[in-house]
């Protein structure tokens, strides 16, 4: 039943948020390489392929069900395989987008997949990778940069109101290392748009490896726990620039950042029992030492969501500023900070974190443990189906 449950789950999100590039991710069957075909050679058909993978924004689940099927076409001909039961709703889908092409011949479907995704790319423009100065390193999904002595990491998936993909987490662990090393005093964490962080991106869970879901939810654990332990062994001060509302992981870990500034529209949200699912970013104990174990249950039990002055009374949250001065006010007060001695700064931040330091790291473990057993979970499935089913409804 438990695992019936997981894939009607993993099949849910990926329906709802896939990424176009992982829509397609599938076996392609080998083509012959001789001559061009109707109006799109094999070249122009492998191009667009490869193109496909580099789209940044995502089209929407009807684009990409169009993609998938015409791909299908392409490469199989008319749909010929059994149609999929009603519960599982991905397979289902890209059966009907698929068997909705007919007779369509391989040759119009391999011209048609070329012009969507030429299309796509046409629309979005140029892709530009950001650097952090002086690294040389490349991201995806932030912009990071180093001026004045302060390292900016810039959460930037503002379209999506910065979730947190897999690959985002990995780069975040990425670009914290290096901050924490180079030469700049502080290091600032914000976002792009008008979201801080929507939290995580459950399309993390849509790709179940060969293994099973057992395997994706230890594997989503060992991430989680990385990510948690790089916040806490960060050597030098961290400081939080919430631009707008924050949700889930990049609320719990604030309780581990040194300072944390947000203008005054911002909302801090940490819905983990809605979703069947337990908290992290060792905000079990951050929490309740922060504001107190009654203010800490509403948020992490309960699922309140607090404003930016709540947050500040609470003690979670340094000091709201208006917005219309927000960014003004807060940089001019980093940049200040920027200028006092480097070393003095990290030695002082290690030797307050020190006395803490193994009480954060068993808070992680434990929690990811916990994390671990509520992915696999009945309830947790039951949760996560009931909130995209009442948000569909919206």
């Amino acid at each position: 039943m438990a695992a019936r449950g997981v894939q009607v789950l993993s099949a849910w999100r990926l329906f709802t948020s896939v990424r176009a590039s992982q829509v397609c991710r599938i076996p392609c069957v080998q083509l012959h390489t001789t001559g061009a075909l109707m109006g799109a050679s094999i070249e122009d058909f492998n191009n667009a392929k490869t193109q496909l993978g580099t789209l940044k924004k995502d089209p929407g689940n009807e684009v990409k069900l169009k993609i998938y099927a015409l791909f299908k076409q392409a490469t199989q001909g008319p749909c010929n395989t059994p149609k999929p039961g009603m519960l599982d709703f991905v397979n289902k889908a890209k059966w009907d987008a698929w068997k909705s092409l007919g007779s369509l011949s391989q040759e119009q479907a391999r011209e048609q997949y070329v012009d969507v995704i030429k299309s796509l790319v046409t629309a979005e423009g140029p892709a530009v990778a950001a650097s952090p100065t002086g690294s040389g390193e490349a991201f995806q999904s932030l912009l990071v940069t180093t001026e004045d002595g302060i390292t900016t990491i810039r959460f930037n998936r503002p379209e999506k109101k910065n979730a947190i993909t897999t690959v985002m987490y990995s780069e975040l662990m990425d670009a914290l290392h290096l901050a924490g090393k180079d030469e700049s005093v502080i290091t600032v964490m914000t976002g792009s748009g008008d979201f801080y962080c929507s939290g995580n991106d459950l399309n993390n869970f849509s790709e179940i490896p060969p293994e099973g879901f057992e395997k994706m939810a230890k594997d989503g654990g060992e991430l989680l726990r990385q990510y948690v332990k790089t916040y806490i062994d960060f050597p030098k001060p961290l400081i939080a620039v919430v631009n707008g509302p924050a949700v889930g992981v990049s609320v719990t870990v604030l309780g581990l950042f040194d300072v944390v500034y947000a203008t005054e529209s911002a909302t801090f949200h940490t819905p983990f029992s809605q979703l069947g699912q337990s908290a992290e970013g060792c905000s079990s104990y951050t929490f309740p030492k922060i504001m107190g174990p009654a203010k800490a249950n509403e948020m992490l039990l309960f699922n309140k969501k607090v404003t930016a002055t709540e947050a500040c009374e609470l003690g979670l949250v340094t000091e709201v500023f208006p917005d219309t001065s927000f960014q003004s006010e807060v940089w001019t007060r980093l940049k200040a900070y920027a200028k006092l001695p480097r070393n003095s700064l990290a030695l002082s931040k290690q030797l307050i974190r020190s006395t803490e330091m193994e009480r954060l790291h068993a808070v992680n473990d434990a929690e990811v443990e916990r994390l671990m057993e509520r992915w696999l979970s009945d309830e947790c499935m039951q949760a996560v189906m009931s909130f995209f089913q009442a948000k569909s409804k919206l």
